[in-house]
């Protein structure tokens, strides 16, 4: 049990995670939003924060703006309570694909963002599977920088998976890809990815394979699943390969457009996500998609954050 100096908020992006995290945690969370009649949003933290620990569960996922006002609001609250530290702990981190500058003339909007965090009074950031890493670099306080893997890995090894062939869904992701074969004791990798046919005019992303999947269990990781196409493509590729089965973990479950049907129509077996982000029945009662959910992970964080003890060490839980 945590001491009384510590007080966990919430906005109204993923209520039920932050209530997981407070009943691990043996506190009560509290959500200060409401809304005035023009739109307009309203934080009225009602706990006394003076010298306290506070804690904001608060992904920035759709809709992405609101929320992220919200947790604006939420931490200039707290500090002009006098909260002696304010931790954003961000299981979903909106923007935080535009990171760089792709083109002349665009903003690094995930880098606005952080900072806009910082002014704000956040004293220290925490996300999971961030887009990549080094987004921790446009601020200078602590950005702690979870993985999903964490939360995931003890639910896929309830599978026991024989002969078991961890993949890609492009190049990009060897590096994770490798991370979950160690963890899971895979002995082969495979990538798909996309290249352009020089025998065809005008036809490119056809999808080739550095890897072995025929008569294997196959597990394709990922950080996110948005429109699902890449994850499908390679899914529904491996398929045809011969692969035994095909299941997909990633972290974060955006499922924006049609991805929905996209996943009910494909190869994919299972596909097991996170609860970064509030899901909807739409997904929660699909039969192919598992939940498993980061509230003991980040309780876990809260204490040590708490206690001054090491985050990375020993995570797994």
């Amino acid at each position: 049990m945590l001491k009384d100096d510590v007080i966990l908020l919430t906005g109204r992006a993923n209520p039920v995670l932050a209530s997981a995290i407070a009943k691990r945690l043996k506190i009560q969370e509290s959500n200060p939003i409401s809304i005035f009649s023009d739109g307009e949003i309203r934080v009225r933290v009602t706990p006394n924060l003076r010298r306290k620990k506070v804690f904001i569960i608060q992904p920035t996922s759709s809709p992405v703006n609101d929320h992220l006002m919200e947790l604006i609001f939420m931490i200039d609250a707290a500090k002009r309570a006098s909260a002696a530290e304010v931790t954003a702990i961000i299981p979903y981190f909106g923007y935080a694909r535009q990171d760089r500058k792709e083109m002349p003339r665009v903003p690094i909007s995930a880098s606005v963002v952080a900072s806009l965090l910082v002014q704000a009074g956040a004293d220290r950031i925490v996300t999971l599977d961030i887009h990549s890493e080094q987004q921790a670099g446009f601020i200078q306080q602590p950005w702690d920088n979870l993985y999903g893997s964490y939360s995931l890995l003890p639910e896929i090894k309830k599978r026991k998976l024989s002969n078991l062939v961890i993949a890609s869904p492009d190049k990009g992701g060897i590096l994770k890809a490798t991370a979950y074969a160690r963890f899971l004791g895979a002995k082969e990798i495979a990538v798909v990815y996309k290249k352009r046919d020089i025998m065809l005019n005008n036809v490119s992303n056809t999808l080739a394979m550095i890897g072995d999947s025929k008569g294997k269990d196959v597990l394709i990781v990922d950080d996110m699943i948005d429109t699902a196409g890449t994850i499908v493509n390679a899914a529904n590729y491996l398929a045809k390969q011969g692969a035994k089965s095909i299941r997909v973990v990633a972290t974060h479950g955006v499922f924006s457009g049609q991805a929905m049907q996209k996943i009910t129509d494909s190869a994919i077996e299972e596909m097991l996500i996170t609860d970064t982000i509030a899901h909807p029945e739409a997904v929660t009662k699909n039969p192919k998609i598992t939940i498993v959910s980061v509230a003991p992970l980040l309780a876990e964080v809260i204490k040590r954050v708490t206690t001054g003890e090491s985050i990375s060490k020993d995570l797994i839980l």
